[in-house]
């Protein structure tokens, strides 16, 4: 009996620990604002996705095939990048380990953010930015363009709860969750955090460069 006590001791411990690996591998993001997506990555493009694949790319250090993702890609435009297109891009097999699943009939068009690789290969996650075309603001399609690179010297605070302040001027204070309980929400959908004359930032909404009265400070 305590034999028999002892295996069922050992396979609990045993399922915990790899309860607590599986917990610890999962993917955890921070929502970020589509300005900071655009910021802090490498490549932004809007593209259709025509075809996908499992690939290996090398091994691990236990000699096991590492799998990925390949989405074969059909670029419309690219407002941040290299010189060449991107046809192709990389993700991680399962959500788990934060792995994207996009459509791949090749009908609906994609914003896409991600970093590039060491070999030039783009790779994506589900902690960067990815959202259908048609689903953008106005004013996100807009300040892809331009509005979001003139504040990426600019750092945007979410606000989880209140209070919630910023501790310098170069910061805006993003509060769509505290508001509208969403992460996208007014700010995210209509609004910019860009730098002004005396180096200060402030959100600007509107789909026209702002007003140099504006940027020679003035309350938005």
């Amino acid at each position: 009996m305590s034999c028999t006590m002892n295996s069922c001791l050992v396979a609990l411990a045993i399922l915990f620990l790899w309860r607590v690996e599986e917990m610890a591998e999962a993917c955890s993001c921070s929502p970020a604002h589509p300005q900071q997506a655009f910021c802090n990555s490498d490549v932004v493009i809007r593209a259709k996705v025509v075809g996908m694949q499992e690939v290996e790319s090398g091994n691990d250090v236990y000699g096991n095939p590492i799998k990925r993702i390949r989405f074969d890609v059909k670029q419309i435009k690219m407002f941040k990048g290299p010189t060449q297109d991107i046809d192709a891009i990389y993700t991680a097999p399962t959500s788990a380990v934060c792995g994207v699943t996009l459509d791949t009939n090749g009908k609906k068009e994609y914003l896409i953010t991600g970093k590039l690789e060491t070999d030039g290969t783009m790779h994506i996650t589900l902690c960067d930015f990815i959202e259908q075309w048609e689903a953008l603001s106005a004013m996100q399609k807009k300040s892809l363009t331009q509005r979001y690179e003139t504040g990426c010297d600019c750092r945007i605070i979410r606000c989880t709860s209140i209070p919630c302040m910023i501790n310098s001027p170069t910061e805006c204070l993003w509060t769509d969750w505290v508001i509208e309980k969403t992460v996208n929400g007014e700010q995210a959908k209509h609004f910019a955090c860009i730098k002004r004359s005396d180096d200060s930032c402030a959100w600007y909404r509107g789909s026209v460069p702002p007003r140099k009265d504006f940027l020679d400070i003035e309350d938005p």
